[in-house]
Order: C-alpha cells, then structure tokens, then sequence
C-alpha cells in the first residue's frame, strides 16, 4: 500500500497546492491524520478520492513516507493512480444516491402517494 503526491503546481489563495492520493481510503484517511490534515478536507469527488495540500504540507508527506509523482515525468503510473482514486470515489456517497433514488421510486410507487397526487 502507498501514499502519492503530486506536485504542488495549483496555485490557489497565494499558495500552491498538491493532491495526495493512496492505494486504499484508509491508508489515506490514516495518512492524513498522521499529517493533522481534518477529514473535513477530504475531496470525494467523482475525479478521484484526494486530499488537496500545500507545497509545505507536502513536504512533511514527503519526509513521512508518501512517493512523489509528477504528471510530466510518470504520466502512465499518475494515470493508474488516478483511476484507482476514481474507483474510491465514495461507495457511500454512490449508495446514498442509489438509496435516494430508490426511497423516491418507492415512494412514487406507494399507490397511497399515487392517489394523493392524482386527486388534487
């Protein structure tokens, strides 16, 4: 199991920031609280499950063992890195949706509802 980073080449409110990926959500989430990242700061997004640190913070990832990668020099590991974070993108975030979307069609389906909706 391993912790990324990337190069910190996003400039943001005056700093630049990196993206901090692992092969597991838990060896990140356990990473970034050895970093004193909060989980707030977690990015589950449809892109890609990451941390989004700056170049100081990314230092200290380094000295605790993350692998630097660079997207100019290791495109083809970056790319598997990359589509391993997509695969994260939360399981819980993808079963609330499908829970909301079910709550809805059982919902819409309740033939109570259906007469409701049908008599005004």
């Amino acid at each position: 199991m391993t912790v990324y980073v990337d190069d910190a080449v996003h400039l943001w409110r005056g700093r630049r920031w990196a993206h901090l990926l692992a092969d597991t959500l838990e060896e990140l989430h356990r990473f970034t609280d050895a970093l004193g990242v909060p989980r707030r700061a977690f990015q589950d997004k449809r892109s890609g499950a990451h941390y989004d640190i700056d170049a100081a913070l990314r230092e200290r990832a380094l000295a605790l063992g993350a692998v630097a990668v660079s997207r100019h020099t290791d495109r083809e590991r970056v790319r598997a890195i990359i589509r391993n974070a997509k695969r994260q993108w939360s399981g819980a975030a993808r079963a609330d949706a499908q829970t909301d979307a079910q709550a809805k069609a059982d919902h819409d389906a309740d033939p109570n509802v259906r007469a409701m909706v049908e008599s005004s």
